[in-house]
């Protein structure tokens, strides 16, 4: 809800769990609930808007106005839910293709006849080549400086500048190929070249009911 034009498939799972019926009724019950809830959020947006417009100091909320106006600003659009079972493997192809299908839609995604310079493929072929690599540590944490001197020393790469890069590992992390958290002061030297760590990182540290699980231990 805060990304500007964003694009939402719902996806429900253990459709094997339902009755055809249920699923088909479950569907519908999912996306009136997802439409009740835009709604509400956007004529809750509207009324804290007009709330603070309406304040005898509106200009003590100018912040808040401009951040409000900002989400109110913000395009969402739910496409239809896709009912799943991931236990079937016809189904998991249904999902790709669907997405797929959605993917090349370029009134949902407009960009997606932009051509991207040969650069940016071929850092993102050596970035895999690296990744795969035997010296490359589990965990592929890789400093960025280090990244660039590793990629640099490809022939083809050998001009490859700081600025091009951080443009490329923009795009790789949109596209989940790595995970470059460059707005965090803590986390913007790093890069990420093998995402599923992280995954299971915060699966062990992020789970239900942690707290008690501890507290059980002796």
């Amino acid at each position: 809800m805060r990304v500007p034009n964003s694009v939402v498939l719902p996806v429900g799972t253990h459709v094997d769990c339902c009755k055809e019926e249920e699923v088909e009724e479950k569907s519908h019950d999912i996306m009136a609930k997802i439409t009740a809830m835009l709604a509400e959020r956007k004529s809750n947006l509207t009324h804290f808007i007009n709330n603070l417009e309406g304040s005898e100091e509106p200009k003590f909320y100018v912040d808040q106005w401009e951040r409000l106006k900002e989400m109110e600003s913000c395009t969402l659009s739910i496409l239809n839910l896709v009912a799943v079972n991931c236990t079937d493997h016809r189904d998991i192809k249904k999902l790709e293709a669907t997405i797929l299908e959605h993917v090349k839609n370029e009134e949902l995604f407009p960009e997606v006849v932009r051509v991207l310079p040969p650069v940016y493929r071929q850092v993102e072929s050596a970035i895999v080549d690296i990744a795969q690599s035997e010296e490359m540590a589990d965990h592929g944490m890789m400093d960025l400086e280090h990244l660039l001197s590793r990629l640099s020393q490809r022939k083809h790469l050998a001009h490859l500048g700081r600025g091009l890069l951080q443009d490329i590992l923009r795009y790789l992390h949109r596209i989940g190929l790595v995970v470059w958290y460059e707005e965090i002061n803590h986390l913007e030297s790093t890069v990420f070249l093998q995402p599923t760590f992280l995954i299971t990182m915060f699966k062990l540290l992020v789970r239900y009911r942690l707290v008690q699980q501890l507290e059980s231990i002796s």
